[in-house]
């Protein structure tokens, strides 16, 4: 008698359409209609930008509300994930793009505060290793409201406490650190980024991602000189590290004031997740995401499923939005094959307002391919 296959659904959100683990529910759906006999584990994923807290509420870690203030201010709330002494904390859900009210940028006065705010309490809850997902943010302020919201001031040359935004930190003289939260100097800081970028410079946080922010280039030349400034004052030493410029230079604040450590994002997350564990006996795993292109070979979500999962002799097939990789592309990323929403639907609107339900047939798809008795 043949046994049941186990596989592993560990995919990535369709951004804009659908989250991790609503994408993971419509592949179970599908392949449960074609082998109905398969046993499934439902494994959402993210690489530390939006849905990363998500995806630990789905693998059973503890969703802790917290009220946060928003990018510029406005009140607002946030969560995070809890497991033990382990926190996941995502910018993304405190101060990022989705959490500006009405949507209307702000790229001099946005800031990080609040993600200040979820640190804070992730500590006073006595955490004490606190991961930092860094993605999507909607500031520019090289993480010093985070710091100002954990208790540093940062002064201009009188004396006077500067106000949140990257604009502001022109003027910044000298940052005092006495009145930091105390278990920050005995608490591990990972960021679990999937970018390398310096805090300046032509690949810097300024130069790449503020236009993304809503900033003009008269905005980019007053950002590039505040960072600047602002890198000066606190640890000109940080600058040049990759992924100081992740998240606004919020990645800079992270490692020269809190001690941070950077890594893969999606490594971070297999690792918490305990994932080679969960491939034991397993005959497929199928990650994916939105879009499956050439900035996904270079550490997005699939491909860390894809490369632990081929360590452990399982079989790889990608489920996704669309692709622009070519099939010898695909194949030397380590995938055995990829379904694309996007071959069962062209118009890329249907396709996304649709998602679910493509899946699903996505999903019926994989397994009459891959699960043969």
């Amino acid at each position: 008698m043949t046994s049941a296959p186990r596989v592993v659904l560990a995919p990535d959100k369709f951004k804009g359409s659908l989250t991790a683990p609503e994408v993971a529910a419509a592949l179970a759906a599908g392949i449960t209609r074609a082998r109905p006999d398969a046993e499934i584990r439902q494994v959402p994923v993210a690489d530390g930008g939006d849905g990363t807290v998500d995806a630990f509420v789905a693998a059973g870690w503890e969703r802790i509300e917290v009220d946060a203030p928003g990018p510029t201010g406005v009140a607002d709330t946030a969560s995070y994930a809890v497991d033990g002494n382990t926190a996941v904390i995502e910018l993304a859900a405190a101060v990022g793009l989705t959490k500006l009210p009405r949507g209307e940028l702000d790229p001099l006065g946005a800031h990080t505060y609040g993600l200040g705010v979820v640190i804070a309490h992730a500590l006073d809850r006595g955490v004490t290793d606190i991961v930092l997902g860094l993605g999507g943010s909607a500031s520019t302020d090289g993480g010093a409201g985070m710091l100002q919201a954990l208790g540093a001031r940062i002064l201009d040359a009188d004396g006077t406490e500067l106000p949140t935004g990257g604009a502001t930190l022109a003027r910044a003289a000298r940052l005092d650190r006495t009145g930091l939260h105390p278990r920050i100097a005995t608490a591990n800081f990972t960021l679990a980024c999937d970018v390398d970028n310096p805090l300046l410079g032509t690949t810097g946080a300024v130069a790449v991602y503020a236009p993304q922010k809503g900033a003009t280039p008269s905005d980019l030349s007053v950002l590039e000189a505040a960072l600047t400034n602002w890198a000066a004052v606190v640890a000109p030493e940080f600058t040049e590290t990759p992924g100081a410029g992740a998240a606004g230079g919020t990645g800079f604040g992270a490692l020269a004031v809190l001690g941070a450590q950077v890594r893969s994002g999606i490594e971070v997350v297999l690792d918490l997740l305990d994932f080679p564990t969960l491939l034991d006996g397993a005959a497929l795993v199928v990650t994916g995401e939105g879009a499956l292109d050439a900035q996904s070979l270079h550490g997005k979500a699939p491909v860390g499923v894809c490369e632990i999962a081929r360590k452990a002799g399982v079989p790889v097939v990608a489920a996704v939005g669309r692709t622009q990789l070519t099939l010898e592309e695909i194949r030397t990323a380590g995938f055995t094959a990829c379904y694309a929403l996007a071959d069962l639907e062209p118009d890329p609107a249907r396709s996304i307002a649709d998602a679910a339900r493509l899946l699903i047939h996505i999903g019926e798809r994989i397994a009459t391919d891959n699960l043969r008795n």
